[in-house]
């Protein structure tokens, strides 16, 4: 019996040491005993023992009951809280602290996969914390008050918590997520231009000065005016990728194709792309070997191997390497805009990687401030401002950021309320078709600048100049020029070949013989390039086309002088100079504007003077001497202007004139003046 006891006192201690209240265990075990003990001594005590043993419970569970109901600190339920549960709460505890761990470890994994900035500017960041953290710490908040304040159940237990100060703290704590999210709304408030001050603000970002068009722009050089697009640069790079075929199917060819001045020529640049995800894990250790390179002025087409120094950093890369994670794990605070693919004087890769700023409220007056260059073969950068950026990079702000501010510079000049009510001197850019923007390139004083036409708030069919803007320094020139939009000019071009079904694409304004003119490709179905046309910017129906640049320069010179238009004889190419005796002179209207055809003797084909541009031929009679200059046509020849260039050159006769032989009308000094 002592053995067995014994071992039962070593039971209930070990499972004291557990944590397990063993006293109920230990009066069960002696109750028992002396039971046995009883019934062993005395059959006939029996009832009367078992009869006591029943009113003695019977009392203990009373008096246990009033112990449950009367002091908080001798009830049961903090007794069963602090041992019965006391591993199981441990065990909650290690769970809580691995889910916080492996919660951490998968925002770290989420913020390198999508990298956004960390910045108070950054709408990303906002969005991506206002969801995923501040909205579920509210919901979990909120929850946690509302299940003290109702009554909270103990896990199997049925038992009840309320609990009015812990439901109070967690509804307070609740408003602190919201409090966060308020502050980006009202930062988001106070970045739009009806808050007073912010309009002009908004007109300042972009400082826009105005000149002249014959003074700034010079005549058109067509070694520095692209005559194709980027949908033509693009059809042209990819069949170039057939030059090396051991590549065409391990890499394409990126659609980036960013334009820039090139030893002094414009260009368009893409990198080469890893095909697919395996290709680009069969390829990594070499890297890209290659990018493309289109020249817009001959159309020419090239794939430069770049050898022992391929490209590493690219936007194909799907881990470390790409460009986009490269560079912003790199500086986590900076919010860049869209990159650029750029190369050097030396032909050697580099990304450009321009570093926004907002400077209205949380999220208005986007600018950029700074520059990151990433050479796209070793990785290494450099943070440079605005005004240490070198020469050879041509694109620092993205054409879509120029024109949106020229937009607010234009919008917002005159205030907030005159942008909407009054609109006066309220202008904007052009549209372009399909809903995009529209706007071209230029290349001018080896930078590149962003051209589009500006029209009033209404937009017509009319702009009322145009504006020019460098990629790189955000010097911006506004020209007056009045004349059609530049969809109404491709409408007049697509109309002149509609036989053809050619389209044109969106044009540039350039300067030829003094004279504004819309300049533009015409492609065929298949997006090559076919023809060119150019269009008088104030006379949009005056189209000229042609299969060469220079041929359709020449129809369109012939063009402006056949249509009255009297330009600079110094500054046309082609012209001839011719003196002789007017044999015959006959009038006639063409399309609402007069005409004097003269023939002369001893000279072939008909020479035409239209008006009123050389309104000095009424003063000519047949028999007079006459010396004019003029630039050879196909059917008739276009007279540009009356007397000759230089008193000393030697005339298409072959004779040299004499003073007497040229009749000055007393108009001529009014006939040789530019139109415009």
């Amino acid at each position: 019996m002592s053995d067995k006891k014994s071992a039962i006192d070593s039971l209930l201690e070990a499972l004291r040491q557990s944590g397990v209240n063993t006293d109920s265990v230990r009066g069960s075990s002696n109750a028992s005993g002396n039971s046995g003990a009883t019934g062993a001594s005395s059959g006939s005590s029996s009832g009367a023992s078992s009869r006591a043993s029943s009113s003695s419970s019977s009392g203990a569970s009373k008096g246990s009951d009033k112990a449950g109901s009367g002091d908080g600190k001798d009830s049961r339920i903090p007794h069963i809280d602090l041992s019965r549960f006391q591993n199981f709460t441990g065990f909650k505890r290690r769970t809580w602290i691995i889910i916080i761990v492996v919660a951490i470890l998968i925002l770290a994994g989420a913020y390198w996969w999508f990298h956004p900035p960390i910045s108070i500017h950054s709408p990303e960041l906002w969005f991506i914390v206002s969801i995923v953290i501040l909205l579920p710490i509210f919901l979990v908040l909120r929850t946690k008050s509302s299940s003290y304040k109702g009554g909270k159940k103990k896990d199997n237990e049925n038992i009840t918590i309320v609990d009015p100060k812990k439901a109070k703290t967690f509804s307070i704590l609740s408003y602190i997520p919201l409090g966060i999210i308020a502050i980006g709304i009202l930062g988001a408030l106070l970045s739009m231009s009806l808050i007073p001050g912010n309009a002009e603000r908004y007109s300042s970002i972009l400082k826009t000065d105005t000149l002249e068009f014959a003074q700034d722009i010079q005549e058109v050089n067509y070694n520095e005016i692209p005559v194709i697009d980027r949908d033509s640069a693009i059809l042209l790079g990819n069949r170039e990728m057939g030059s090396i075929p051991e590549y065409v199917s391990q890499f394409e060819i990126s659609t980036l194709y960013s334009q820039i001045n090139y030893h002094q020529e414009p260009v368009r640049v893409s990198p080469l792309n890893y095909a697919d995800i395996f290709k680009w894990f069969t390829n990594r250790e070499n890297g890209i070997p290659a990018y493309s390179l289109v020249n817009m002025t001959t159309q020419d087409a090239e794939i430069v191997r770049l050898g022992d120094s391929p490209i590493y950093y690219s936007q194909s890369e799907p881990l470390a390497r790409n460009i986009d994670r490269y560079v912003q794990l790199k500086y986590p605070f900076y919010i860049f805009d869209e990159k650029a693919f750029e190369i050097d004087e030396e032909g050697h890769p580099w990304w450009i990687c321009p570093v926004r700023t907002y400077t209205i409220g949380l999220f208005g007056g986007q600018t950029i401030d700074r520059v990151v260059l990433c050479d796209a073969t070793t990785g290494e950068c450099q943070d440079l401002a605005l005004e240490d950026c070198p020469q050879w990079v041509d694109r620092v702000f993205p054409a879509e950021l120029l024109i949106q501010q020229y937009n607010w510079y234009g919008a917002y000049l005159n205030g907030w309320l005159n942008s909407f009510l009054g609109q006066e001197g309220v202008v904007r850019t052009t549209p372009g078709s399909g809903g995009s923007l529209g706007y071209n390139y230029i290349a001018k004083d080896d930078d590149v600048w962003v051209y589009t036409g500006v029209t009033s708030a209404t937009a017509d069919n009319s702009i009322i100049g145009f504006v020019l803007i460098n990629q790189r320094t955000q010097e911006s020139h506004f020209y007056s020029v009045s004349g059609a939009t530049e969809e109404s000019a491709m409408a007049s071009a697509e109309g002149k070949v509609q036989n053809l079904r050619y389209t044109a694409t969106f044009p540039l304004l350039i300067n030829v013989a003094n004279q504004p003119t819309y300049f533009m490709a015409l492609k065929d179905g298949a997006g090559l390039v076919k023809q060119f046309a150019m269009v008088d910017i104030q006379r949009y129906q005056n189209v000229a086309t042609g299969d060469t640049v220079a041929d359709t320069q020449r129809a369109y010179e012939a063009l402006l002088a056949t249509n009255g238009v009297n330009t600079n004889a110094n500054s046309v190419n082609d012209v001839i100079e011719i003196t002789g005796v007017i044999r015959t002179m006959a009038q006639a209207v063409v399309e609402g504007n007069s005409h004097f055809y003269v023939t002369l003797e001893g000279q072939d084909g008909i020479f035409d003077f239209s008006l009123p541009g050389l309104i000095g031929i009424v003063e000519y009679r047949q028999g007079d001497t006459i010396t004019f200059t003029y630039l050879e046509g196909e059917q008739t020849n276009p007279v540009y202007g009356i007397g000759p260039i230089n008193s000393g050159q030697e005339t298409a006769t072959g004779e040299e004139p004499q003073a007497d032989d040229t009749i000055v009308p007393p108009s001529e000094a009014g006939d040789t003046q530019l139109i415009t």
